[in-house]
């Protein structure tokens, strides 16, 4: 259902309707000046991609699993940090797929474009989102803070995106947002299909984008749809990132065998390069708190045995990821927007504290 125009009206803001490529456009739009966002990206974790939108670096694709190379390609995480004194703007994109959506999960998360702004250093606000309509779409935005205001314009979850690009009105500009030197290090992320996103509504619901926001910290998201299963590889990709923190996600994808065999080895895979970087190992969510799990009692023993000698692991119970209401996911498994709230709710404070915040 479209929310009508008076309810944009009170908001504030404008969204054009997105066009499919080959649709013909109006003359007006072939005069536009359309310039590439595609050098203002934070979340990338490497410089050698195959595309300035992908996740994974080119050396990747002959060591680690089809799956997770192929869901590299998806921009989740990705999104284009940047300032501007424009109060309106659009914002055009072009997308790897033609399938915008899955059955529990809506186009506008996984194949939407999605824009926060603040001015003066303050709090992030959501503005306006980008609704996919086909593979190249344009969006118009309007009530951005302007002055120059920061923007945060995140990138499809379950797509890829092989254009972005924004057209300003005369006379105003776009900016690069410098990294904060004590926030150089991202928040990297590695786990399944709910670190992905799946199955957020928009694109800066997923977990990782909420906690990023509220902490004020670049994250880099390394989730793949039933592909986060900690084989070594992936333990010695993620070692060449220099993370602040490394959160580890996985249990869902993985058996409880899994678990026994691969996460001390894939711990002594990172330590390797980074011994005092701070890792959380997340326990499996579920459904009305249900914890311990069986894979979750594991991961714990594993953290007990480790942790007297590593004082930088810690260790996170599922008990608040996802309510005790049943209500926050929409299969019993994937976080709906609610479950995705409550699984940064639970995460924040606790990277809080190991941040020193």
């Amino acid at each position: 259902m479209r929310l009508n125009a008076g309810i944009f009206s009170c908001l504030l803001l404008v969204f054009a309707g997105t066009s499919a490529a080959g649709d013909a456009a109006p003359a007006a739009k072939d005069s536009e000046k359309w310039q590439s966002l595609a050098e203002y990206l934070e979340g990338r974790g490497w410089q050698n991609t195959p595309s300035p939108f992908a996740r994974l670096p080119v050396t990747a694709q002959a060591a680690v699993p089809k799956s997770v190379w192929s869901l590299g390609g998806n921009s989740t995480g990705l999104c284009a940090h940047f300032a501007t004194d424009a109060n309106s703007f659009k914002v055009r994109w072009t997308l790897t797929s033609a399938n915008l959506a899955m059955p529990h999960m809506p186009a506008t998360g996984a194949s939407g474009i999605d824009l926060y702004g603040r001015e003066g250093g303050g709090g992030w606000t959501w503005i306006a989102n980008g609704r996919p309509g086909g593979v190249t779409n344009t969006a118009s935005f309007g009530g951005v803070p302007g002055k120059p205001a920061e923007c945060l314009l995140y990138l499809p979850l379950y797509n890829g995106v092989s254009a972005l690009e924004i057209s300003l009105p005369p006379g105003t500009t776009l900016q690069a947002v410098p990294a904060k030197a004590d926030r150089a290090k991202p928040i990297v992320f590695y786990g399944t299909s709910i670190t992905q996103g799946g199955c957020a509504s928009r694109p800066g619901l997923a977990y990782t984008s909420l906690i990023g926001r509220r902490l004020d910290w670049p994250v880099v998201n390394l989730g793949f749809s039933g592909s986060g299963k900690m084989e070594l590889e992936m333990a010695g990709l993620i070692a060449e990132l220099d993370a602040r923190i490394l959160v580890l996600d996985c249990l869902w994808n993985m058996s409880p065998e899994q678990v026994d065999e691969r996460v001390e080895p894939f711990i002594q895979v990172l330590r390797k390069k980074h011994a005092d970087t701070p890792i959380l190992l997340v326990e499996d969510s579920t459904v009305r708190a249900r914890t311990p799990t069986t894979k979750g009692a594991r991961l714990k023993a594993i953290y007990d045995r480790l942790s007297p000698a590593d004082k930088n692991l810690h260790f996170l119970s599922a008990k608040d990821l996802l309510g005790t209401d049943a209500e926050g996911t929409v299969d019993g498994c994937h976080p709906n927007d609610i479950g995705m709230l409550r699984h940064a709710d639970a995460m924040t404070p606790v990277l809080r504290k190991i941040l020193g915040l």
